[in-house]
């Protein structure tokens, strides 16, 4: 026969649990648990088995168990999670990592219908084709202006009608109408609403990023600090070095306007005397038509031999 205990002995095992939580855990999933039945959460639970635990309880008193874990450990990363402890949620406690979690939790959701007052979580649409009912059911669709026809004696609707938009209350009429049609609009279960890491806390969209954003949006990040430096001419990691490329073409542009002058500025001195020592033979369209004229070419007019370096003095690729 089992022993009942009081409520005094409850909140005690409780709070010992959930101290013991938060000693062995670092990761807790926030999960909104509005509509979700006992026996889907034993299955959840079922599912997490393992590496993960599930907690439900008051607000109340699962702030009042941080607060006096925090207060006789010292222990005050586990604060934020009482701020976000509102309405009936959950917390789930985890080892593994957050995004399977959180991906294992968003399979048990339940099929559930359209009970009056209920704000709809989604948009309803009702599809065209034949319903079933008989035609003296056609009064459901005429309230709720959704065209119909006739077919072989039964009610057949012509168009998908959107019936119920996300954020509206259900009618009595919508609610009716869905359950003849047998149509169980809406799905619940545990919904993951915020994320904590060893005191931090973050949306659960963060969970999606993958190792290319991150860089993408780390190279988003450096390269507006860089323009900002620059703006402002404060130097950071970001803008330095584009602060001594401006600056090694500021002194060499004054190096080319002027007679002072350094190995690398006397290059491009050269160049801009006389660019055509500096040009490359590109290739001759019709290499066919080309090599063959090359031949006759060369015995016509043979080419003067090209001064060395050596005699000129200076090297082109010389420091």
């Amino acid at each position: 026969m089992a022993i009942k205990r009081t409520k005094a002995e409850k909140k005690i095992a409780y709070d010992k649990k959930l101290c013991s939580l938060l000693d062995e855990y670092t990761k807790v999933l926030i999960a909104l648990a509005d509509n979700v039945g006992s026996k889907q959460l034993q299955d959840i639970r079922r599912g997490l088995r393992g590496d993960s635990v599930v907690l439900m309880g008051k607000n109340t008193l699962i702030r009042r168990c941080i607060k006096v874990y925090a207060e006789k450990t010292g222990n005050h990363t586990f604060d934020p999670l009482m701020d976000l402890l509102v309405g009936n949620v959950g917390l789930i406690f985890t080892k593994g990592d957050l995004k399977e979690v959180r991906e294992e939790v968003a399979k048990y959701k339940v099929g559930a219908p359209a009970r009056v007052g209920l704000v709809a979580p989604v948009d309803v649409v009702v599809p065209p084709g034949n319903t079933g009912l008989d035609p003296s059911q056609t009064s459901f669709f005429q309230v709720l202006n959704i065209p119909t026809k006739i077919n072989k004696g039964t009610v057949e609707i012509i168009t998908p009608v959107e019936l119920i938009k996300k954020g509206d209350k259900v009618g009595s009429s919508e609610s009716a109408l869905l359950a003849k049609l047998g149509i169980r609009p809406f799905s619940y279960g545990l919904q993951v609403t915020s994320v904590y890491e060893d005191g931090s806390v973050f949306s659960p969209e963060v969970l999606d990023l993958s190792e290319e954003d991150l860089i993408e949006k780390f190279a988003t990040g450096v390269s507006m600090v860089a323009s900002l430096s620059l703006a402002i001419s404060y130097p950071t990691l970001a803008a330095v070095p584009h602060m001594f490329i401006n600056g090694y073409k500021n002194v060499l542009a004054v190096a080319v306007e002027t007679d002072y002058s350094y190995p690398h500025a006397d290059k491009i001195k050269e160049y801009l005397k006389d660019p055509s020592k500096f040009a490359v033979a590109a290739p001759v369209a019709g290499a066919d038509s080309g090599a063959a004229a090359a031949p006759k070419e060369e015995e016509k007019a043979p080419e003067p031999e090209e001064e060395s370096d050596e005699e000129m003095g200076f090297s082109l690729f010389d420091d």
